[in-house]
């Protein structure tokens, strides 16, 4: 699949760049009703049956979308076991073009998802809501840099014990911050996010200069 394909050393640009949206484009994007869940933030402990239903998911979306879908990848929080998180899963769907909603909008909304968000302005994103709110669907075309960075994200945390705890403290502590205006929580985290990123990349220039040639891989001896 086109995520698993992408070369851990080496990222183009609009991968690097992490897009800020603001509230204004959020608001401009909303599509109907806002979903229940950004009216409050509560972060929970891990739960392995988050894993469960996104397997769940995925089954149902292969079924009703077949060969349109590129790749399904669980992502955020609740995609990196021992990680706190809202008890929301969230998804990534990769298909050719999310413009044409003719081709995919009617089969996700026969399995109870409604179109929550359109932003064509960050890379054609659509975002859909399950009937249950528990499933934030998350539709991009295919070359969007979006899903490689949240693969990215996801699979540092698993692997790096004090991003992912200082992530979840981080966490915890906006949500009590931002308790009185809860749509703040999402943006209030791109500091710590950033912070985050910036050691996934530069880990992974070190790992690319040292493969080149006149490199050190191991020290001999």
């Amino acid at each position: 699949m086109l995520l698993q394909e992408v070369d851990v050393a080496e990222y183009p640009q609009d991968v690097v760049q992490r897009f800020h949206g603001s509230p204004e484009q959020v608001d401009a994007g909303l599509v109907g009703d806002p979903p229940r869940t950004w009216g409050s933030v509560v972060i929970e402990e891990y739960d392995r049956a988050w894993a469960q239903r996104f397997t769940a998911v995925r089954s149902s979306l292969t079924e009703a979308l077949g060969a349109l879908i590129i790749a399904v990848e669980h992502v955020g929080s609740t995609a990196v076991p021992g990680l706190a998180a809202k008890p929301v899963i969230d998804i990534d769907l990769v298909i050719e073009d999310t413009a044409e909603e003719s081709g995919y909008l009617p089969a996700l909304e026969r399995l109870g998802y409604r179109l929550v968000l359109r932003e064509p302005w960050w890379h054609g994103h659509r975002m859909l809501l399950s009937a249950a709110e528990d499933v934030n669907l998350h539709v991009w075309p295919q070359g969007a840099p979006e899903p490689v960075r949240h693969r990215l994200f996801r699979d540092w945390l698993r692997s790096h014990p004090h991003d992912r705890e200082l992530y979840a403290a981080t966490k915890r502590r906006l949500a009590r911050d931002t308790a009185h205006r809860p749509r703040d929580y999402s943006l209030a985290k791109n500091d710590v996010i950033d912070e985050i990123y910036a050691r996934i990349f530069a880990a992974s220039a070190a790992a690319a200069k040292a493969e080149q040639p006149g490199g050190t891989t191991r020290a001999d001896g």
